[in-house]
């Protein structure tokens, strides 16, 4: 497969503050990923650097093999922001007509059928929207723009449940029939764990670790037991999040755990249980652990 975007030791500072520090990211063409972390992680200043609003101090980055330059706008990218700049004023139509002219790769009807299926009022003003009424105006602009790269950057906001779980379902399915890459920033990784294929999970400006999601599910585990049992055991393992009460202590790792291990671990008198995604996304960033 080949890199629809390359970014190798990227920086980007802010006076005193790294926003974005030594950060290495690929993305291959035609996959769903996830890039999760928490407000301040440096999310967005990294998507603002991919989609040429801001310029990295120093590092490159490669759209579709191309280097991207100071004061150059990427083609074939559709960046759904988490705050949008609509003009007020203007009607919902009009920012989709607007939309369509930046992308090649436009589908009225998937538009009008996205606005149909979410109730939007073409002829509403944006100022008289919800805030999740629009941000479902730029999720139609995400789908219908149909662009090899689409970056949603916390697309959900403002949303209940049922219309989350429909946009992700929507969004599933035009991708199984018209594939490109999408890019998912969110913070809600339990959210999203059935849509991405691969997640990279950011904290202080860098990549702590990025792998399949099916990799992580099999390799992250929830250990408890005496801490000298649970110590013994996890010697040489990658613990990501170690705490203590009294004489035990529960242990999250990412490592592989064999079944002859797990019969070593019941002769010591640990318990393992497999660790859900926004727990260990949890501990992962308490931790602070990079997971090579």
């Amino acid at each position: 497969m080949n890199a629809i975007l390359e970014c190798t030791n990227v920086n980007k500072s802010y006076g005193k503050t790294d926003a974005v520090r030594n950060l290495g990211m690929k993305l291959e063409e035609n996959t769903i990923y996830g890039l999760l972390g928490r407000n301040g992680a440096g999310k967005t200043t990294l998507l603002n650097m991919i989609t040429g609003g801001v310029f990295p101090d120093y590092g490159d980055i490669a759209i579709a093999g191309l280097p991207l330059r100071q004061g150059d706008t990427p083609r074939d990218i559709c960046y759904v922001r988490e705050k949008n700049f609509f003009f007020g004023g203007a009607k919902v139509i009009e920012i989709l007509e607007l939309a369509s002219s930046f992308h090649k790769n436009w589908d009225w009807t998937l538009a009008n059928e996205l606005v149909r299926t979410f109730k939007l009022n073409p002829n509403k003003k944006i100022r008289q929207l919800s805030r999740g009424m629009e941000s479902l105006v730029g999720n139609i602009i995400g789908l219908a723009s149909r662009a090899p790269l689409t970056i949603y950057d916390e697309p959900v906001l403002g949303l209940d449940v049922l219309m989350r779980e429909k946009f992700y379902r929507l969004l599933v399915e035009d991708y199984a029939e018209h594939p490109r890459t999408i890019l998912l920033s969110t913070h809600l990784i339990d959210e999203i764990a059935m849509v991405v294929e691969r997640i990279y999970i950011m904290d202080a400006g860098t990549i702590l670790l990025d792998d399949d999601v099916d990799n992580i599910r099999t390799h992250s585990h929830l250990l408890k037991g005496s801490s000298e049992a649970v110590r013994a055991f996890t010697s040489g393992k990658r613990v990501i999040y170690e705490e203590n009460y009294g004489n035990g202590a529960l242990v999250a790792v990412y490592d592989e755990i064999g079944e002859a291990e797990r019969a070593q671990a019941g002769r010591l008198g640990i318990t393992i249980d497999g660790l859900p995604l926004q727990k260990f996304f949890a501990y992962l960033i308490e931790g602070g652990e990079h997971v090579e």
